[in-house]
C-alpha cells in the first residue's frame, strides 16, 4: 500500500511540473540543459554523429584535400569524382590515360594513405577512370552498335 501511495504521489508530482511548465513557459535554470548554446562546432559534431555522417563528412573533406594528400603533380592530373560509401570505393577521374595507368599503379599506396588520414576501413578499393571521350553519333562510316571513338578511348 505504502509503495502505491509514493508511486501515486510521483505521477502527482509529475502531473504538477508539466501544469506548472505549461502555465509559466519553460525556463533554464542555473545548471545546464540540453536548452542551452553550444559552440558551432561542437552542434555540427553532435549532429555528424547523432545521423551517422562521420564517414560521408571525412570523404567531403579528403575531396577538398585532395592535393595535400596526393601531391601537386597527381592532383594536377587527377581528381575525386565519387565516393560510394557502401562499397567503400573512391571513383578517381583522370586527364589521360597515361595519368590512370600511373594512378593505378600507385593505388595500394593511395588507399593506405586515405584511410591513414579517414580511418580504417573507409576506403577499401580506388577505381580509376580515364579521360571521357566524346560520344560521335553522327557519320557515314559507323558501324552498328559502335560509340565511336570512345570504343577505344581510355
Amino acid at each position: 500500500m505504502r509503495a502505491a501511495r509514493a508511486q501515486a504521489r510521483q505521477r502527482g508530482d509529475q502531473v504538477r511540473e508539466k501544469r506548472e511548465a505549461k502555465r509559466h513557459g519553460l525556463r533554464s535554470g542555473a545548471r545546464s540543459d540540453g536548452r542551452d548554446p553550444v559552440p558551432l562546432g561542437a552542434a555540427l559534431n553532435r549532429l555528424l554523429t547523432e545521423r551517422g555522417w562521420e564517414s560521408s563528412a571525412a570523404v567531403g573533406g579528403v575531396m577538398g584535400r585532395w592535393p595535400q594528400i596526393v601531391g601537386p603533380d597527381i592532383a594536377a592530373h587527377c581528381h575525386p569524382s565519387s565516393y560510394d560509401e557502401a562499397a567503400a570505393v573512391l571513383t578517381v577521374q583522370c586527364d589521360s590515360t597515361a595519368w590512370a595507368t600511373q594512378l593505378r599503379w600507385l593505388a595500394r599506396q593511395l588507399v593506405a594513405r586515405l584511410n591513414h588520414e579517414l580511418g580504417h576501413g573507409t576506403v577499401k578499393t580506388i577505381k580509376v577512370l580515364g579521360p571521357a571521350a566524346p560520344v560521335r553519333g553522327y557519320g557515314r562510316l559507323r558501324a552498328p552498335g559502335s560509340k565511336g571513338p570512345g570504343d577505344t578511348w581510355g
